[in-house]
């Protein structure tokens, strides 16, 4: 079944396409979640949350550029969302902090995707919200605030943190390894 065929499928609301478009497009769609929220049980709630809102609003999709595109930007507002109603904080983080992401040096000995993209999950929530929107995603740090509800200039400042804190923990983990 074609994308399209399943994207009216959906707006006609047949379970059928609307599992097998689950099915298509949840894999990726959880890698994002994931890449926002704390554990797997907290990416799985937003992601649930997001797709609720694919199927709810599917009928405004344009067919206008990429389908996974659209829904890659609920499942992000999703998270945004859910983030929001948690309380999320921008504040400082010292850089001795018990906040800092403790990680332990033995478990990496060749840093990779999956290494790195654990260090950017032990990021604390603001710096790595960030992150996430502005060298993930390709946000600008302008559409970041609006979508945060900050100024440019605090997600500007979060992003220097994230890459610094990131920054001193690989720079740790290749004199470990060397």
């Amino acid at each position: 079944m074609t994308e399209h065929e399943l994207i009216k499928g959906c707006i006609r609301q047949e379970s059928s396409c609307q599992r097998a478009l689950f099915e298509r497009y949840a894999g990726k769609m959880m890698g994002v979640a994931m890449r926002y929220a704390q554990d797997s049980m907290e990416a799985e709630d937003m992601l649930q949350d997001a797709f609720i809102k694919v199927f709810q609003y599917i009928g405004q999709f344009k067919f206008e550029g990429s389908f996974e595109g659209w829904i890659r930007r609920i499942v992000v507002n999703t998270a945004i969302r859910h983030l929001e109603r948690k309380k999320m904080s921008f504040r400082e983080i010292e850089e001795h902090s018990p906040h800092n992401p403790k990680i332990d040096p033995h478990a990496f000995m060749h840093l990779g995707e999956a290494d790195l993209l654990k260090l950017i999950s032990q990021l604390p929530e603001g710096y790595r919200l960030v992150f996430n929107l502005s060298v993930v995603e390709g946000y600008s740090h302008e559409e970041i605030a609006e979508m945060l509800h900050i100024q440019p200039g605090t997600s500007r400042s979060q992003l220097v943190k994230a890459r610094k804190m990131l920054q001193n923990q690989i720079m740790q983990l290749q004199k470990i390894a060397v």
